[in-house]
């Protein structure tokens, strides 16, 4: 759990790919490959900047047996 203030688009991605990272690390590997996908794949890396850039959040959800993780990411003044 946290959150963290990103000061642009750019940097709130950065962000996502980190705590992404993070959790994968913790995770068993088969609960893990959805979020090592996820951080080598760069079109939805520029998807994800786009709808930050245009206004509209981005969402990536991660789990394993008995927790789900959102990882959620929303331009100022935006609701989640």
């Amino acid at each position: 759990m946290g959150s963290h203030d990103a000061t642009s688009p750019r940097l709130a991605l950065r962000w996502l790919r980190k705590r992404t990272q993070h959790i994968t690390d913790q995770l068993d590997a088969a609960y893990a490959r959805p979020g090592l996908h996820w951080l080598t794949d760069e079109a939805e890396h520029e998807r994800a900047l786009a709808y930050l850039t245009g206004g509209t959040g981005y969402q990536l959800t991660l789990y394993d047996e008995s927790t789900r993780y959102v990882l959620l990411a929303y331009p100022a003044g935006a609701t989640p």
